[in-house]
């Protein structure tokens, strides 16, 4: 009896000690749960996005509603209607810029913002509210993209590191030369890889097929034409031709003077002489264009794959021989593969925070949650248990039903699911990769597959400068004097008349000082070089 009743009494102790522990830590338990639930409390961002074709609505699909039941953050995007410098610029000199700001990582206003005060460190923000983005961030890319006063202001999507392409062999280049297949295959599926090939091909096209489905032919398409030039007649171009970007001494090189670079622009000439550079094409908006890549009008195009991908899942929905396909198209006069780049480690575009933001706790829990790992999966695969589980092997897998509808109708997926990286801001590729292997029933895959063998690293290349400094000045004014020539010549009418521009070009940018945008662009290609590993 004694025996139990002293049980009786260290049990009793043993339960007063445990409450007086639970009393001890009430008040703190008391403090979490109220601490969760005011960070369920839903608020308002206004998030800028700097690209005039982004249409995409938040809180009304699946996912949009599940990001903000996770962070308690609703969106509000803001799209430029007309220029979206202006409009950024606008937004800057007023200092109303909106609470998250996203653009294209070369652009002048991201040194501009951070010179100016107008952002926030996103380190000294994740100190202050959010330590966890300190373990979903890459370090090398936080190293890359931090300011010389060692804060990281800006975080970019889609970007890579020189590791990530010696471990995965299926990230693709962007870049691709594509033609509609019925027309090509009409025309006997000629060799497009030299300039007199290339000239015939599209003159037998355009002869075949004046009209296409009740439209005109557009023989030859490209990416919307800029104050800064085209993407498919210089930048892109020059990739598929393999033009150096240093010589044999590491020196920076003009990639524009390149005698095969030269060669392939008087053959577009030759085009645009016989009529078949239409003049919609200098003129297209992004959007334009897009309207006329989902109705098949152009023969053929160097593009982004991703920028048609949700027009080519119309086409094939209509019409499976009427999609795009990739092909060999220009090479260099050596014949020599190309040399496609794949996103290196400036990403794509880079997000800040503004000092605007009356709720900057909000905004980086927000943005760490979209870098984390569940971030990513549910910006790629959506609502576990809704669009997709993990399969039988492990890996992640959406379902049928769901991938069915992404592959017909994006615009209904998007307004449906908001899966598939419909909110591309924070997007990481290289977790992407991992989880997706290539659809063979995706009218995309053949354009990424062929991208695969041409895909090389050159994010040691990928190089912008401050504006407002010397070099930054001079070559702004020689990227906009190369805007105003591209059109010239490819509308001239005789090849005289385009040495004569291509001439004055060269002579008229030289005189601006070029030749210290290339002192400049050698310093910086060694040391990226250095920074990357890549000079071993």
């Amino acid at each position: 009896m004694k025996k139990r009743f002293e049980k009786f009494l260290s049990l009793m102790l043993v339960f007063l000690l445990v409450c007086g522990l639970c009393g001890c830590n009430g008040s703190k338990t008391e403090e979490k749960a109220t601490e969760t639930k005011e960070n369920k409390e839903v608020v308002d961002l206004s998030w800028y996005i700097n690209f005039s074709w982004f249409n995409t609505d938040w809180g009304t699909n699946m996912v949009s509603k599940a990001i903000t039941e996770k962070t308690g953050c609703n969106i509000d995007f803001v799209i430029p209607t007309g220029d979206p410098n202006e409009k950024l610029d606008s937004m800057i000199s007023s200092d109303s810029l909106p609470d998250i700001v996203t653009l294209g990582w070369w652009e002048y206003e991201i040194s501009q913002m951070v010179n100016q005060g107008k952002v926030y460190a996103l380190d000294e923000l994740a100190d202050k509210y959010e330590p966890y983005f300190f373990q979903v961030v890459n370090d090398e890319i936080v190293n890359w993209h931090s300011s010389s006063d060692g804060h990281l202001y800006q975080y970019p999507n889609s970007a890579m590191t020189p590791s990530d392409y010696e471990q995965y062999d299926n990230l693709p280049s962007n870049q691709v030369f594509v033609v509609r297949k019925d027309i090509y295959e009409a025309i006997g599926s000629p060799d497009m890889t030299t300039p007199e090939g290339f000239v015939s091909a599209v003159e037998k096209a355009a002869k075949m097929f004046p009209e296409i489905d009740g439209n005109e032919l557009i023989p030859v398409g490209s990416t919307e034409f800029n104050e800064l030039g085209c993407d498919s007649f210089d930048n892109f171009l020059l990739n598929f031709l393999s033009v150096p970007y240093v010589d044999k001494n590491g020196n920076a090189v003009d990639r524009r003077s390149n005698k095969d670079y030269i060669a392939w622009l008087k053959a577009f000439r030759k085009l645009g002489a016989k009529g078949l550079l239409k003049d919609e094409i200098f003129l297209n908006t992004r959007t334009q264009t897009s309207e006329k890549i989902a109705t098949g009008q152009y023969f053929c195009m160097i593009y982004q794959y991703t920028d048609m991908a949700d027009q080519q899942k119309t086409l094939y929905s209509n019409n499976p021989d009427g999609i795009y396909m990739a092909v060999d198209g220009p090479k260099n006069l050596s014949g020599d593969d190309y040399s496609l780049p794949g996103t290196g480690i400036n990403g794509w575009t880079v997000t800040l925070i503004s000092k605007t933001c009356e709720h900057p706790d909000k905004a980086i829990k927000l943005l760490t949650y979209l870098i984390s790992e569940e971030g990513q999966k549910m910006t790629w695969l959506g609502v576990q248990g809704e669009t997709w589980d993990y399969n039988e092997e492990g890996k992640p897998e959406m379902y049928p039903e769901v991938t069915e509808l992404l592959n017909k109708d994006r615009a209904a997926f998007d307004r449906k699911y908001g899966a598939d990286s419909c909110y591309w801001m924070m997007q990481n590729d290289v977790l992407s990769a991992q989880w997706f292997e290539d659809d063979e029933n995706d009218p995309i895959t053949q354009l990424k597959q062929w991208t695969y063998p041409y895909t090389v690293y050159d994010g040691q290349y990928t190089i912008s400068f401050d504006t407002e400094s010397e070099v930054g000045k001079i070559k702004d004014q020689a990227d906009k004097l190369w805007g105003q020539t591209l059109p010239k010549l490819l509308v001239t009418k005789s090849e005289k008349e385009f040495d004569r521009i291509f001439k004055e070009f060269e002579q008229t940018r030289d005189s601006y000082g070029y030749d210290k945008v290339l002192k400049a662009l050698t310093e910086k290609i060694n040391e990226n070089e250095q920074r990357l590993g890549l000079n071993k």
